[in-house]
């Protein structure tokens, strides 16, 4: 196994946020021999003690009126960027035999989910609060032992699916941290959507890429995957960002028609 097999492997199963974050900030070299042995199923990524991980419905909803509804909302937040970073070293390690450039841009992809982390975790702490004051919920991670055994399921559905649902809601949770004066949450959220855009790219490329090394059709096999695995969400979608995360009008459409 490579260094950097390694080196991804140690951040993945770290389970201190600031190690993790450190050693996913110092990655270089993306090289993954061909002879590299096969990755070995991760059940949980390293994760601290905290949060309490909870059933989706059972976290609490709080109103953004008080530091504390604030601060929930943006440990909710600090908690998926802190598993978008387990699961873009996931797709490293995970997946063998890929182009050199696939793991260049999934290293791009954890290091900035990493600096996104840190931003918020800071900003929780500035509130008086810290990661793991809330409980949470592990839906994603659930997604990532789902499609832990294709590259091409993972590329279709966790940065088309559940990253594009970020670029959909970010808009709405930047206008409520305006309605409460809170322009450091708004800035943070900016720049979380502006990289946000480039990882669903990064998906939308590689999912691509799979399908023609396998001779399937994209964009009909995406909606038979999205009906096999995910359950259909409701809302607007951010239309202006799929688009320039590389989602075809064909495909927002057809998703629309599967959200209604």
């Amino acid at each position: 196994m490579s260094d950097f097999l390694v080196a991804v492997e140690r951040a993945l199963r770290a389970f201190d946020p600031a190690e993790k974050v450190a050693l996913t900030r110092f990655l270089t070299g993306a090289e993954v021999p061909p002879s590299a042995p096969a990755a070995v199923r991760l059940s949980a990524p390293g994760r601290p003690e905290k949060p309490v991980l909870v059933m989706p419905r059972d976290v609490p909803k709080r109103g953004l009126g008080t530091p504390e509804g604030r601060a929930a909302l943006l440990h909710a937040l600090a908690h998926i960027e802190f598993n978008a970073v387990n699961l873009a070293l996931d797709a490293i390690y995970r997946f063998r035999d890929m182009p050199l450039a696939y793991y260049e841009d999934w290293l791009k992809v954890a290091q900035e989910e990493a600096y996104h982390f840190t931003l918020l975790r800071e900003y929780l702490q500035e509130l008086g609060f810290d990661y793991g004051d809330f409980p949470a919920h592990n839906g994603l991670w659930e997604m990532a032992l789902r499609t832990d055994h294709d590259v091409l399921i993972r590329m279709a559905l966790v940065p088309r699916v559940l990253e594009a649902r970020g670029l959909d809601v970010t808009p709405g949770i930047q206008a409520r941290m305006r309605d409460v004066g809170d322009t450091r949450a708004m800035d943070i959220l900016a720049i979380i959507l502006r990289d946000e855009i480039g990882h669903v790219q990064i998906g939308n490329r590689w999912y691509r890429w799979c399908c023609v090394q396998r001779g399937v059709e994209p964009v009909a096999h995406f909606i038979d995957l999205y009906r096999e695995y995910v359950t259909p969400f409701g809302g607007p979608m951010n239309h202006p960002a799929r688009i320039a995360a590389g989602f075809t009008q064909e495909e927002l459409d057809l998703l629309a028609s599967l959200s209604t």
